[in-house]
C-alpha cells in the first residue's frame, strides 16, 4: 500500500466534466480516482507518492471524465465552526479572539438559531451579555451577521482554500492569504 500521507494535511479539489467545483475529497481518495481514470489530474500538489511499480504526482485538482448531476443545496449549513470562520475568529462585540457563539437576539426571548443571529464571541462578553440584546446593553456589532454565500462557502464550508483552487472557486486574492481558519492555526 502506498504511503499517502499530504504534507498540510489537506485534499484535492474535485471538479465536474464541465471544471464546475463540486467537492473537497482526501489526497487518497483524487489519487484513487486518478488511478481507475475516473478523473485527470488538473493541478498537482506537493509531492509525488510512490507504489511499488509507479510514481503519481500528489493530485491538488481533479476533474472528472464524466458529467455527474448533482443537486446543490442552496443555504451554507450552520455550525460553530462555520460560525466562527465568517467572523474570522473574532468577537463580534469587542473582536478580542472569539470562543464561543453568541445569540444576538436571545434565544430564551425566541430568537431563532439562525446565521442573521448568531455571532461569535468571547466569553467574558458572552457572559456580560447574558439574555439581553445589543442595544440593551448599549453595545454595537462590528458587522452584521448574514449567511455566507458563494461557490467557496458551498464547496469548502469552513476549511480554507489552497491557493492553487483560486481559479475555479473565483476566490479573491485577500481571500487566500487572510483565511479565518489560517487565522486560527
Amino acid at each position: 500500500m502506498p504511503d499517502i500521507r499530504p504534507a498540510m494535511g489537506s485534499g484535492a479539489l474535485v471538479l465536474n466534466a464541465t471544471y464546475e467545483p463540486l467537492c473537497v475529497v482526501s489526497v487518497r481518495r483524487a489519487a484513487i480516482l486518478v488511478l481507475t481514470a475516473k478523473a485527470v489530474c488538473v493541478a498537482d500538489g506537493d509531492g509525488v507518492l510512490h507504489s511499488a511499480f509507479d510514481a503519481l504526482p500528489v493530485p491538488s485538482v481533479v476533474r472528472l471524465t464524466r458529467f455527474v448531476r448533482v443537486p446543490y443545496r442552496t443555504h451554507v449549513g450552520l455550525s460553530r465552526r462555520a460560525i466562527f470562520a465568517r467572523d474570522g475568529w473574532r468577537c463580534a462585540y469587542c473582536r478580542g479572539p472569539a470562543e464561543t457563539i453568541d445569540h444576538v437576539f436571545p434565544r430564551s426571548r425566541g430568537g431563532r438559531h439562525a446565521w442573521e443571529n448568531v455571532v461569535a464571541a468571547c466569553a467574558r462578553c458572552n457572559h456580560t451579555k447574558g439574555d439581553k440584546t445589543p442595544a440593551e446593553m448599549g453595545w454595537r456589532l462590528h458587522a452584521m451577521p448574514t449567511t455566507p454565500k458563494g461557490t467557496a462557502w458551498r464547496v469548502l464550508g469552513h476549511r480554507a482554500p489552497d491557493p492553487r483552487w483560486a481559479d475555479w472557486l473565483d476566490l479573491r486574492e485577500n481571500e487566500l492569504t487572510t483565511t479565518p481558519v489560517a487565522e486560527a492555526a
